[in-house]
């Protein structure tokens, strides 16, 4: 197929900078009508993700709703999210196979239901990316909105900015709209990571815009004062610099990269001695910037229960029960493999790491190649791989925007699947 044929924004198929357009216009056919209200749907449920003070969040409950009319409608399911869903139920089967082994359910039924649907969620983003690759810029511009509210508030409520703010803090920590800052600051980092490819590659003219979200987005990073959050956020930038500067066109846009990345790098240092200057934040960094705190190596402390539990994963295939270890042992399994070998069982574990593989890998072969989505691949893919190490020291089975991370790679994977068998975009 010829470059002229290709939906970009120009007419060689590449933005000025050598890279693949982001923007994808939705297919022609469609009634305008509808394809508003489809646009405005998608970027609404991913805006709503910001947003889980309470649950059911309000989240859950819209792509609920969402979910059961895009089926109504005939949304097509192609292998690839057939086979997502079959992981997650191979996942919650597991789950299931261990609440058996508990004398008291208390709400492990309603548990279990949660982790499927948050799953089957995941299976709804790569249906919906499958069936139109157009649809990627509406939920990112949702995402971007929803995490720049949240993190807005978190902010705000840092500094006491308004009367009741100090909902948006938990322990002096920026939470945002979230229950937790250590879910509310990972959050962050894929729209973080979508405006600075902003700033890199698209139009000047929006760049102060860009420059301004990003900077309250940074904000509500470093005021959530968690690790996890730093570590995924310096991880997958560095992560996803890499991959620019190997799938860029032509040296041209590798220098200009490089150069753009060290004015960057230096802005941020510059905004954290200017954020360390103020006593309170200077004195809450220092308490936090500890990569052992005092709680995670006493005696059952994080890393002794990580040992805990994988030394009773060898006696126990089928789990302890979801929830029980924190029951147990008064707090839970904080790493996302022992959690899923203690609550779902070596089922559950092998179905997770399975997805992670595919995930992994699925991705990487397609980073770099030209497509309308590689952008959205390659930024989705860096701050998924950056949650599996995170995964070693935070439970992920509940977060979100993981599973919307997962959806994002294996729609494109599908939409990759698609091109090939149909040779068009």
């Amino acid at each position: 197929m010829s470059a002229t044929a290709t939906p970009y924004a120009s007419a060689d198929g590449y933005s000025a900078a050598g890279r693949p357009a982001v923007n994808t216009a939705p297919p022609r056919t469609r009634d305008p009508i509808l394809s508003r209200l489809d646009t405005f749907a998608i970027g609404l449920a991913a805006l709503l993700g910001g947003f889980v003070i309470r649950e059911p969040a309000p989240y859950e409950l819209f792509l609920l709703l969402l979910m059961a009319l895009y089926v109504l409608a005939g949304m097509t399911f192609g292998r690839l999210a057939v086979a997502l869903a079959g992981v997650w139920v191979f996942f919650n089967f597991g789950g299931l196979l261990s609440m058996f082994t508990m004398g008291d359910w208390k709400g492990i039924p309603l548990y279990l239901a949660v982790s499927l649907f948050l799953g089957l969620t995941s299976v709804f983003w790569c249906a919906v990316i499958h069936n139109d690759s157009g649809r990627l810029r509406p939920l990112m511009r949702g995402y971007v909105l929803g995490a720049v509210i949240s993190s807005f508030l978190g902010v705000a409520g840092y500094f006491g900015a308004f009367p009741g703010a100090e909902l948006f803090t938990l322990y002096d920590r920026a939470k945002g709209a979230f229950q937790d800052p250590n879910v509310f600051g990972p959050f962050l980092v894929l729209p973080t990571l979508y405006l600075l490819y902003g700033l890199l590659f698209r139009s000047i003219s929006l760049a102060p815009v860009r420059a301004a979200l990003l900077l309250v987005l940074l904000a509500g990073l470093f005021l959530s004062f968690s690790r996890a959050a730093w570590g995924l956020t310096v991880f997958s930038s560095a992560a996803f610099f890499v991959v620019l500067l190997m799938t860029a066109p032509d040296p041209r846009t590798k220098v200009r990269l490089v150069v753009l990345g060290a004015l960057g790098l230096a802005s941020v240092i510059l905004l954290l001695v200017v954020a360390l200057q103020f006593d309170t934040v200077s004195d809450m960094f220092s308490q936090r910037a500890k990569v052992v705190q005092d709680y995670d190596g006493v005696r059952l402390g994080r890393f002794a229960r990580h040992a805990i539990g994988f030394e009773w994963a060898l006696v126990n295939p089928l789990g302890i029960g979801p929830l029980e270890f924190g029951l147990l042992l008064g707090e839970d399994t904080h790493n996302i493999y022992v959690k899923s070998l203690m609550a779902y069982g070596w089922l559950g574990f092998i179905a997770w790491m399975f997805m992670t593989l595919i995930t992994i890998v699925g991705g990487a072969a397609l980073l770099g190649r030209r497509r309308p989505w590689q952008p959205y691949l390659q930024a989705a893919w860096c701050v998924f791989l950056g949650h599996i190490f995170v995964g070693w020291v935070i439970d992920l089975d509940h977060w979100r925007h993981v599973y919307l991370l997962i959806g994002i790679i294996w729609g494109c994977m599908a939409l990759e699947r698609k091109y090939l068998a149909e040779g068009t975009l």
